[in-house]
């Protein structure tokens, strides 16, 4: 929005600097960093008054999450309303890309809350059936991976690019759509997945979504794709300031979320900020690299695919709990150990994806 207040400028004063992504995404970061400090307690506050006795516990789950009991969820809702704020404000509104990620947050977000408000209005941990859940997903993620291939040039519609390669584009025709489908459904999961600790998810997800936002304002730019060898997507760059409303917005709900939590994101929050990154990759043709860049939640959902087969196989346990950070809960390390290791994990498989720009 603020961004017409170039129509203002000479092309040497202040508006002038509306014209520049950066300056717009720094702005996004700080408006989005703001909204959280400012309606994170009163949110907290009522989600409180609402929810009564909170997120239901696992009876199944670790011994330690007992003591969580009571803890409003749904704080989601702080990190989509500072991310929709910002965005708002600072992006460019006749940008295609920038509804998109949008509308794929915002409708994951809205059957994330559906599900968080069934499991505390019956105090049930089931909330809605998985498969309503997974159909809706896969429903949002056939829209999304069209309209991704319809904002795209010509001859990137319908292919796939692989890192590392420079000019390779794989033509996958009609199945790049169920392709698109399954890294937009994998992420949005792969992220709730991960959601099981105080602070766990968001740092992850933070630094995920920053490393995409370079990624996009990269291939936006045609002189950077140029020099890094890469596919140029026009209008990427937009996206930029998307990822600095989720890097503000999630540093805001950490101040709350931060060990001992006084919120937790919920399925709101996980599963909008899941499907946000799997709609940038799409978007930016970089669906491979977000297997590098988000390699903790595919480390997280492997944990449980893994699990789950080899038990109905042969009825032992690969891991003592999945997902895989209750795994490590159950050798007796302590949150913080779990939680500050898997930031690093996080911030290790970040530079390995951004390395992929230049090793071609």
């Amino acid at each position: 929005m603020l961004y017409w207040l170039t129509a203002l400028s000479d092309g040497g004063d202040f508006f002038n600097l509306f014209r520049y992504i950066t300056f717009r995404a720094g702005g996004a970061f700080l408006t989005a960093l703001l909204f959280g400090f400012m309606f994170g307690r009163p949110l907290i506050n009522v989600l409180r008054r609402k929810q009564g006795k909170g997120q239901p516990i696992r009876e199944d789950g670790p011994e330690g999450h007992f003591v969580k009991a009571g803890t409003p969820t749904m704080g989601g809702l702080l990190i989509v309303g500072a991310l929709l704020t910002s965005t708002l404000l600072w992006a460019r509104l006749d940008n295609g890309f920038v509804w998109l990620v949008l509308f794929v947050t915002l409708a994951y977000g809205l059957i994330g809350f559906a599900d968080d408000y069934a499991k505390v209005s019956k105090q049930n941990t089931a909330g809605v059936s998985g498969k309503v859940r997974l159909l809706l997903g896969f429903i949002i993620a056939a829209l999304a991976a069209w309209w991704a291939s319809y904002l795209q040039p010509e001859e990137m519609q319908m292919r796939l690019a692989l890192p590392f390669f420079k000019d390779v584009l794989i033509n996958l025709g009609f199945f790049f759509v169920p392709f698109a489908m399954i890294v937009i459904v994998g992420a949005a999961n792969a992220v709730n997945l991960t959601d099981g600790l105080d602070g766990l998810a968001i740092m992850p997800v933070m630094i995920a979504a920053g490393t995409l936002g370079i990624i996009a304002y990269a291939v936006g730019r045609v002189d950077f794709t140029e020099y890094l060898d890469l596919h140029y997507v026009p209008g990427t760059g937009e996206i930029l300031i998307f990822t600095a409303g989720i890097a503000g917005g999630g540093l805001g709900f950490l101040w709350y979320n931060a060990p001992p939590a006084a919120v937790f994101m919920g399925d709101t929050g996980s599963l909008a900020l899941g499907g946000a990154l799997g709609a940038i990759a799409v978007a930016t043709k970089h669906e491979l690299v977000l297997g590098i860049v988000g390699g903790l939640f595919v480390l997280e959902a492997l944990s449980v695919i893994i699990q789950v087969l080899y038990f109905k196989r042969t009825g032992k346990r690969v891991f003592l709990m999945a997902p895989i950070h209750h795994h490590y809960e159950k050798k007796g390390w302590s949150e913080p150990q779990i939680v500050i290791r898997f930031w690093i994990i996080s911030l290790i498989l970040a530079m390995i994806g951004l390395a992929t720009l230049k090793v071609r």
